[in-house]
């Protein structure tokens, strides 16, 4: 008889994960914590508790959200089909009844004849336990403890200091410049140069602008100088950023043949260099506010921006050295992980990682090859980048079309064009399924 497969974690990923595995003829036991051991952003004891928000974003297909939901809905997924029944008015927006949500995700993995659910700490996994890790970025101390030493404790982060990451096609290049620092190596960096005008109109607004409370009502300021907020660094004077992360040393702008009075600098994100990270931009902005102040920025003025700044406690692995593309742990225990914990920011993107390591898990204890979404797919365009991102940068992501490789034809019109690349996602989801899930 097959030992049960377990499942760490009840929020969304390991709720769907548990429904998948369960669903795929597999026994699972699901571990909650709660409310044994609360943490310091839920209120219930209900599985899969949405704790920022009751929106799971839009619902069109124009939208990379709306099309990573269609994909999970395609693929049975709990959660979307929960969702669905659950959802209230909100626009062009999926948003739901918080409690029902809840509470009808529980009643039905509580429900499941194959899932048992026990409300226990786990504070380690034997080495030989096939394990679905999806204790999110609350992980309690002891089990982070655990990861850390299983890892090596640099390839685990507690402290999640998010720079804003724009898409290269909005931003205007007849003002950015292409550069490193005294031309060293290649051009890797963009680069928007201010004059002193420019400037000190950033920097007044910057330092006037809204902040929000911290993550989870935290009160303490436990900044590192390595990621302070650029709004507390500016703050400290007009000049302090302009000697730190907007130096605009060994730079030249070609278009002066001068150096620049400041620079922002733009390191690609993703190896299509599609989506451009703001050096040194962690922040604690509300997100109105940063859209408002940073499109200041020369060059950034219609900038379109797929992830905002946060600065809140996290905790995330560092995927790209640690995970195989099935999810599976590269350390040989069939360990695979899923939710917040990988990298992947927001409910449905948890949702999505969730249903993979579960198939995947199930998979592989069956000597099954595990399954690889295309890249063409928000599943697989999402889960590609969290595995090849840079290691020595490697932040959380959330979905967004700047992930999937680029269309073979020129469209105009940007809802045209991510209609197309959502026909092309579902066309290429369709031909998984039909080549390797039936």
């Amino acid at each position: 008889m097959s030992k049960p497969i377990w499942v760490i974690g009840g929020g969304l990923a390991g709720a769907e994960a548990a429904w998948q595995i369960a669903n795929s003829g597999r026994d699972v036991i699901l571990y909650e914590m709660r409310p044994v051991k609360n943490t310091p952003a839920h209120t219930t004891p209900f599985l899969a508790e949405l704790v920022c928000s009751n929106s799971l974003k839009a619902k069109n297909l124009e939208n990379a959200s709306g099309l990573l939901k269609e994909e999970l809905r395609r693929l049975g997924s709990l959660l979307m089909m929960v969702a669905a029944e659950t959802e209230v008015p909100a626009g062009g927006a999926l948003a739901v009844d918080r409690q029902r949500f809840a509470q009808e995700i529980t009643a039905r993995i509580n429900q499941h004849p194959r899932i048992k659910v026990i409300r226990a700490e786990i504070t380690a996994l034997p080495l030989d336990q096939p394990t679905v890790v999806a204790s999110g970025p609350l992980t309690s101390s002891l089990f982070s403890a655990w990861l850390q030493q299983l890892f090596g404790e640099e390839y685990f982060y507690f402290y999640d200091a998010v720079a804003p990451i724009v898409t290269r096609e909005s931003l205007d290049e007849g003002r950015i410049f292409a550069a490193s620092r005294y031309d060293r190596g290649a051009a890797e960096y963009l680069n928007c140069p201010f004059n002193e005008e420019e400037y000190t109109a950033f920097w007044e607004n910057l330092i006037a602008a809204e902040t929000h409370e911290a993550h989870l009502g935290a009160t303490e300021k436990c900044y590192f100088e390595g990621c302070m907020p650029i709004e507390v660094l500016a703050a400290r004077g007009k000049d302090t950023i302009r000697f730190g992360p907007l130096k605009p040393v060994g730079l030249i702008d070609p278009a002066t043949g001068k150096r620049p009075y400041a620079v922002v600098q733009l390191r690609p994100e993703n190896k299509e260099e599609t989506l451009y990270n703001m050096v040194g931009f962690q922040t604690n902005l509300r997100w109105g506010e940063q859209a408002r102040v940073f499109r200041l920025i020369p060059g950034m003025d219609e900038a379109e921006f797929v992830r905002y700044g946060v600065m809140h406690r996290n905790s995330f692995i560092n995927t790209p050295q640690l995970l195989e593309p099935s999810l599976q742990w590269k350390g040989g225990a069939p360990f695979f992980f899923a939710g917040q914990l990988i990298g992947v920011e927001g409910y449905v993107e948890s949702t999505a990682a969730g249903l993979v390591a579960g198939l995947n898990i199930v998979r592989l204890l069956a000597g099954n090859p595990p399954l690889i979404f295309p890249q063409e797919t928000a599943i697989g365009a999402l889960l590609h980048h969290i595995i090849n991102a840079e290691i020595r940068h490697f932040q959380p992501m959330n979905i967004n079309f700047g992930l999937f490789p680029p269309l073979n034809v020129k469209i105009k019109g940007k809802a045209e064009k991510n209609r197309a690349i959502a026909d092309r996602a579902l066309k290429s989801l369709e031909n998984m399924v039909q080549n390797k899930l039936k």
